[in-house]
């Protein structure tokens, strides 16, 4: 009995402090109208931030009553009206998810400037680093870079100038080929060419002077090849002093004896349709037509003039030379003793008696066979004395290194050139009558 008392006793003196606190909140919030008025701090227009402190706390403390609830909704509307921006845990809660979305809307809508932060941030240190090194200057190319620039400008250069000289080249050739085509035209206009096989009005084949247009072609041919042998051969004296290597070399040596090879084409190709034309030795100047040997030049003369030019030489090249000077010796005496034989047999055919009886159509006419099937003999002598040349050139070619190659291809095209240059001189000399 007594602990139930005790029970009573405290619960009415409970509820006797929750009434009294009530009471108190209830007093500090029923003046609503005032509130906002009581806040107010009249000279300045401001509110007393600590009043209102302690008016939320006594008013957060009665929240449960119903009145009080009145009470809070009432406050609420004063401080929304006023523009204080408070709000109680109710409303806050209620508010959470908008200004969440307000949140997510603010990137958006916010200033662009501010958006690029963080890109700020990291490029910091690129615009420190840039702004440093302006001030240090530009940097100095190391001794490498510098060489390999003035390598490549040395290169353009003479890329520049070797596409010069190949544009000077071919214009020269057009003109070259332009003027031969207008020679041509007019020599054909005037009727110099009638053709292969067609006696002129001399009786003499191909026209006047006995030129046929196989001969003039191959004339023409030959200046072609002289002006690339010489281009050829200036190559190859810059290449022998500029100590090329030996593969390097080699390329040029390659193409000299492919150049020579080219030539004994063009006067095989003549000596079908006019082999007198390359036995006269008109295509070339009065002194190398003192040295003329069907055709050409004879190949023993060549290895007597390179001797002098291609030493130190080794004892087994000493023999190699000697044993091909000497078979060529024994090719060309043949060749020459053939020839003459021929020219002989060939007087003695002219000058049979049975040619003086032109009554004797058929014997004239078979003498006169007879005689043209001997001449077609010299052909087969100029075909051979090209091929010994042909293979001079490409023994010595096996038998010496290529530098002495180079130097034995430049002393023979030096050998011609006086030659040339000789037969120009002769041809200028002052005449006396």
């Amino acid at each position: 009995m007594a602990s139930k008392g005790a029970w009573k006793q405290a619960t009415q003196q409970q509820q006797q402090e929750d009434q009294q606190h009530q009471q108190i909140a209830f007093g500090m919030v029923q003046p609503s109208s005032s509130a906002a008025g009581s806040f107010m701090n009249k000279e300045t227009g401001a509110y007393d931030l600590g009043e209102l402190d302690q008016a939320l706390f006594l008013y957060l403390q009665g929240h449960d009553h119903p009145s009080v609830q009145e009470q809070k909704r009432k406050l609420d509307q004063i401080f929304f009206r006023e523009g204080l921006g408070i709000t109680t845990p109710t409303t806050s809660a209620s508010k959470r998810p908008t200004e969440r979305s307000m949140e997510l809307v603010k990137p958006s809508t916010a200033d662009p400037g501010k958006d690029i932060k963080p890109a700020d941030k990291r490029e910091g240190p690129k615009k420190g680093a840039t702004s440093g090194s302006e001030h240090e200057g530009p940097r100095t190319p190391d001794s490498k870079t510098l060489r390999r620039l003035a390598q490549n400008r040395e290169a353009a250069r003479k890329s520049r100038l070797r596409k010069k000289a190949y544009i000077q080249q071919l214009e020269s050739s057009r003109i070259k080929l332009s003027q031969l085509e207008q020679e041509l035209q007019r020599a054909r206009a005037q009727g110099v060419f009638f053709g292969g096989g067609v006696f002129g009005e001399q009786g003499l084949p191909g026209g006047i002077g006995g030129i046929s247009s196989d001969a003039s072609m191959f004339d023409m041919e030959y200046a072609r090849w002289q002006d690339h042998h010489h281009r050829l051969m200036c190559d190859l004296r810059a290449a022998v002093l500029e100590h090329l290597q030996e593969n390097e070399l080699k390329m040029y040596v390659d193409n000299c004896l492919a150049h020579y090879d080219e030539l004994m084409n063009l006067k095989s190709i003549v000596s079908k349709s006019d082999v007198f034309h390359l036995v006269s030795g008109v295509w070339k100047t009065p002194a190398e037509r003192c040295f003329l040997w069907l055709g050409g030049f004879r190949p023993s003369d060549i290895i007597k003039i390179l001797l002098s030019h291609i030493e130190p030489l080794t004892e087994q090249q000493i023999l190699a030379i000697y044993a091909l000077r000497t078979s060529t010796n024994e090719t060309e005496d043949a060749l020459t003793q053939g020839l003459e034989a021929l020219q002989h047999s060939l007087s003695d055919t002219i000058a049979s008696d049975e040619l003086s009886c032109p009554s004797n159509m058929a014997n004239y006419m078979g003498q006169m066979a007879m005689a043209m099937n001997k001449l077609s003999t010299l052909e087969g002598f100029v075909r051979q004395a090209d091929n010994l040349r042909q293979q001079t050139l490409h023994r010595l070619h096996q038998i010496l290194t290529t530098r002495q190659a180079a130097r034995c291809f430049l002393a023979l095209a030096e050998y011609f050139h006086r030659l040339r240059a000789l037969s120009s001189l002769w041809l200028a000399r002052p005449r006396q009558e």
